[in-house]
């Protein structure tokens, strides 16, 4: 990497001099044009004259370090024109150079190796449609407008150390190495249209403090991709080989990409750092940035094939999934976080959707209960229904099964159902089943809430026994038996009834007894635990108990799989 403070230092080469005094000994730094002893800036008018006359297109020219205006520039590159009017070069050299007006570029073709190193262009630099062999400007600095739009680079370019104000690369074509390693852009990157060629690149790492946009970017090699940006902007992006992209900060949109091979975007934890010479590395400086840049979100994912799609520690909070095909094949791994439900709701991970679908104004009143409102609010034709919403919840469970993700996979499970017993599309009988269903188990997986239900069907149980279920006292006895023991003892013993009959008491003081509550307590816990009761009972008192028999073990089974649901592995 060129070290950008070496552009203050006084030159290697044969350098002008013009005006050089005590204060300023190097003073004009441009190199000496050949056969002469000034720079292409300070020959006299004559010479320079002389000098551009005997250029010809594909000429080999070495211009460090020298200041040019834009007509000066213009002079120079109408030299060089070739006959198709394209400004051609040969080898070429303004490292160093300083851009003082406009440096206008457009249409040039640089045959050989441009080196733009450690130049500076003070006014706007375009370079639209021109066309590289192998370019540098490592440690270039751009101070105002650049576009490189449209422009082709055959061979390797490098940006490495460049800074740049508004980086505009839209439809530029990379057929091989674009090095932007430690690049920082203070505005905004514009790689709108552009191409990545035939050869594997590792794009980065680069600053961007606002935006970098690659919509419409096509990617034909195997990608490594490290950005550190407010917004990475991927829609309708083609990614036809494998790519890995490392981020920070950023908020992602992804939608309607096309992704034809294994696409990983994760969140970077630390600092994106580049190799330094001779060996070790250099962090890159965020201070611009702002936030946690370990926080990176995704925020629509419509319109994208997702079976070649993982994710890893990312923000899935304000993703939208609506319009995901193959969604269940979609891989979420780490730690990927989800939307949550407003205070006061049951506690799960739900996607911006349901909240979009909850928010939406059906009282006439303002969005309820704290969930938040979609872009298109109210108008029900624009948000995704329940029915949509289920789909989506079934598809992300499948797809955190697949991973062996259970326990995360259980909230999306629950709003699945959720979706279900809301739908009105949905048969009256089913909805009203699922409604049960999560009133006594949070659909299965609330383990409190099914204790709860189970403890207030016991509590039911035993005051109805109480009540109507236990007689007043016990049945006569059927058949007595009495006879001797081998010890000499007499044994009488009686048998007592246990089909239903017996006699209820009848005022209230008489029904709830110490004694009547405890035989009830005991009818009702062993109908749940062992199905037997043990207990002579009325014939209400009978139906009680089958009832309890069937209502109770299964609220059991119920809290029993919902502790299972959250320790499962």
């Amino acid at each position: 990497m060129v070290d950008v403070v070496a552009c203050a230092e006084p030159p290697e080469w044969d350098h002008c001099g013009h005006k050089a005094d005590t204060t300023d000994p190097a003073a004009c730094r441009g190199i000496c044009v050949s056969d002469y002893t000034a720079c292409l800036r300070h020959l006299p008018d004559a010479d320079r004259a002389t000098y551009l006359s005997n250029l010809s297109a594909g000429d080999r020219i070495d211009h460090r370090g020298t200041t040019f205006s834009t007509p000066l520039l213009s002079a120079l590159l109408q030299a060089l024109r070739a006959g198709d009017g394209r400004p051609t070069f040969g080898e070429v050299d303004f490292s160093y150079a300083t851009f003082s007006e406009s440096a206008i570029f457009d249409r040039a073709n640089f045959t050989d190796a441009a080196l733009f190193n450690c130049s500076i262009f003070s006014d706007e630099a375009t370079f639209e449609h021109a066309t590289f062999d192998t370019a540098w400007f490592e440690g270039a600095i751009f101070t105002s407008w650049t576009s490189f739009s449209g422009a082709t680079f055959e061979g390797d370019v490098t940006f490495e150390g460049a800074t740049f104000t508004h980086a505009w690369f839209p439809y530029v074509t990379f057929n091989w190495d674009a090095d932007f390693a430690g690049s920082k852009i203070t505005e905004e990157l514009v790689l709108e249209g552009a191409t990545f060629g035939n050869n594997s690149m590792h794009f980065g790492p680069l600053i961007c403090v606002k935006s970098a946009v690659l919509r419409d970017a096509k990617f034909r090699a195997p990608m490594t991709m490290e950005i550190a940006a407010s917004n990475v902007d991927l829609q309708r992006t083609r990614w036809d080989a494998s790519a890995t992209i490392h981020l920070r900060y950023a908020s992602v949109e992804l939608s309607n990409a096309v992704l034809s091979a294994p696409v990983a975007l994760a969140a970077h934890p630390n600092r994106f750092s580049i190799p330094t010479y001779p060996h070790g590395t250099r962090e890159i400086n965020e201070s611009d940035l702002t936030g946690d840049g370990r926080s990176v979100s995704v925020t629509s994912l419509r319109g994208v094939d997702a079976t070649h799609l993982v994710f890893t520690d990312v923000d899935l909070s304000n993703c939208e999934f609506a319009g995901v095909f193959h969604l269940d094949q979609l891989r979420i791994e780490g730690n990927c976080s989800f939307a949550n439900p407003p205070d006061g709701w049951t506690r799960r991970r739900v996607i911006i959707e349901e909240h979009y679908w909850r928010a939406l104004n059906r009282w006439n009143t303002a969005p309820p209960w704290g969930w938040a409102p979609g872009p298109h609010h109210p108008d029900p034709h624009l948000t995704p229904g329940a029915d949509d919403l289920a789909v989506t919840y079934r598809s992300l469970r499948k797809a955190l099964e697949d991973v062996k993700n259970e326990p995360d996979a259980a909230d999306f499970y629950y709003g699945e159902m959720e979706m279900r017993r809301n739908d009105p599309k949905r048969p009256w009988g089913e909805r009203t089943l699922l409604a049960l269903y999560w009133a006594t188990s949070g659909y299965g997986l609330r383990v409190t809430r099914a204790l709860a239900a189970l403890g207030a069907a016991i509590t039911a149980t035993v005051v109805a026994l109480m009540i109507w279920g236990i007689p007043a006292g016990d049945p006569p006895p059927v058949q007595s038996i009495r006879g001797p023991l081998p010890s000499g003892h007499q044994i009488d013993v009686s048998t007592y009834a246990r089909r239903p009959g017996g006699r209820a008491p009848g005022p209230w003081q008489e029904k709830f007894s110490r004694q009547r509550a405890e035989r009830a307590a005991r009818t009702a816990l062993n109908s749940v635990l062992f199905h037997s009761a043990g207990q002579g009972l009325t014939r209400p008192g009978t139906y009680i108990e089958m009832a309890s028999r069937l209502v109770e073990p299964v609220l059991l089974v119920l809290a029993a799989f919902a502790l299972r649901g959250r320790v499962k592995r």
